[in-house]
């Protein structure tokens, strides 16, 4: 019997875990599994990075989910520090060169070929922005990097580079290591993935924080000293002093060689798949993780949203469907949460931007209530948004910032969001009490209650 090939391009959360899942499915003798890594590490957990830069978590190993030796036990042959350079899908083989092996090219045959190739930092073309000393935060390698830069570095002063959830998260990094931390961004409110009136809510609580935020700044170059090393950053007629930078900018999807052989993609660049994670009009090909597009079950519309939470799902459902099985990925509501020191950042859903550009009418409330009982000693205030369809009422976004237990309140909206509910359905929601955890009308309801009584308002 002569085993199936399956070539997974990427050793991380989709990659590893698909090769996991469609092992359990399928023995060695049916189907042999060959994964390539192209950094020093696999399955790890980009998101513990920053937390890692900032001492709160040790790194990189324990941010390592499973070692390449423990993934090989499991009859996966997991090749590190190699790189696919070449699909050539006619005649079902990819091209790989050995980075620490003299740049020793080969290709290897498959059957199935799953792409995992996940996401790659935004790096504007500006002057200096090469330099050493400037910094992307993407993988392992990539922390490792900054921390030996932080070490190196001849004085104390960071410049961060965007304020959404990379940005606000190394900032506190930052300011852990005790730099002098300055972020640039270009929009009018940090937290861009926030309505602007709740993106002012985390600029007022980074500025009592100590993190310099200049907004509307839009950066032009780094400046490098005599031996050719970031000594500042420009924005316009503006210099920020920087003995080290970050880069927060985002991710676009790292769909290079997708492009290259012509699969689809879509408008962010995302490849496109169906249901099942397979790229579109291809029999033998899968990819997920942040290397694809995913449907918004809110909007209805394709989006590209990078977090490990899809990654590792997308990789069970191809692992799934791989090894013979059956298994689907309906969409997501868009969810995430963050914070910067002790605010608490999340949303779900829609930003009203985002409403309009799909052509939806609805309203919006905003409600300030506390994490607790009004009476219970550490209770903190906290602002709910949320938005609503003008003439049925349908949940369709929420945004929270606050202190401890904020963040997580967003989860009830997202299962609100994935159920299709309407906010008044919401108001009737049998939600835990008790005086340390949530006032008798939790601020999730009461934001709800709010809207349910603007929708009333605005179909009168």
């Amino acid at each position: 019997m002569t085993a199936e090939q399956l070539v997974i391009v990427g050793g991380d959360a989709t990659g590893m875990a698909a090769a996991s899942q469609a092992r359990r499915l399928r023995r060695p003798v049916e189907l042999a599994v060959t994964a390539f890594e192209r950094s020093h590490f696999a399955s790890y957990s980009a998101c513990g990075i920053p937390y890692w830069v900032g001492g709160e978590a040790d790194g990189p190993d324990a941010l390592i989910a499973r070692t390449p030796e423990e993934h090989r036990a499991r009859d996966i042959d997991l090749r590190m520090r190699h790189e696919v350079t070449e699909l050539d899908l006619e005649r079902g083989r990819v091209r790989t060169r050995e980075l620490d092996n003299g740049g020793r090219e080969s290709w290897t045959g498959f059957d199935k070929l799953v792409l995992a190739t996940g996401a790659r930092p935004r790096r504007p073309d500006l002057p200096g922005i090469d330099a050493p000393g400037v910094h992307g935060v993407q993988t392992l390698d990539d922390g490792r990097a900054l921390l030996d830069s932080l070490d190196a570095a001849p004085g104390r002063r960071a410049v961060v580079v965007g304020a959404g959830y990379i940005g606000v998260e190394m900032a506190e990094a930052l300011i852990r290591r005790d730099y002098e931390v300055t972020v640039l961004e270009q929009s009018a409110q940090p937290m861009s993935t926030l309505d602007p009136d709740m993106g002012a809510l985390v600029h007022q609580a980074m500025c009592a924080m100590g993190i310099e935020t200049v907004r509307g700044a839009t950066v032009t170059g780094v400046l490098t000293d005599g031996d050719g090393r970031a000594r500042a950053v420009t924005a316009e007629d503006a210099e920020y002093p920087a003995d080290v930078v970050v880069l927060g900018l985002g991710v676009r999807p790292e769909t290079t060689l997708a492009a290259a052989a012509g699969l689809p993609l879509g408008e962010s660049g995302g490849l496109l798949t169906d249901l099942g994670m397979r790229v579109r009009g291809q029999e033998h090909i899968w990819a997920g993780g942040d290397c694809v597009e995913v449907l918004d079950l809110v909007s209805g519309q394709l989006r590209h949203i990078a977090l490990g939470t899809h990654a590792n799902k997308h990789g069970q459902v191809i692992g799934a469907n791989v090894g013979g099985g059956y298994a689907t990925f309906p969409g997501v509501v868009g969810t995430a949460v963050s914070k910067v020191c002790d605010l608490e950042i999340a949303r779900t859903g829609l930003l009203e931007r985002q409403a309009h550009a799909v052509g939806l009418r609805f309203v919006t409330v905003t409600v300030e209530a506390t994490n607790r009982a009004g009476y219970y000693p550490g209770a903190r205030p906290m602002h709910v948004k949320m938005l609503a369809e003008r003439r049925t009422g349908r949940l369709l976004g929420v945004q929270i910032v606050g202190r401890e237990g904020a963040g997580k309140r967003v989860d009830v909206a997202a299962v609100a969001l994935t159920a299709g509910m309407t906010v008044e359905q919401m108001t009737a929601l049998d939600l835990g009490y008790a005086p340390p955890f949530s006032p008798v009308w939790d601020p999730v309801l009461v934001a709800a209650r709010k809207a349910t009584a603007a929708v009333r308002d605005a179909g009168a």
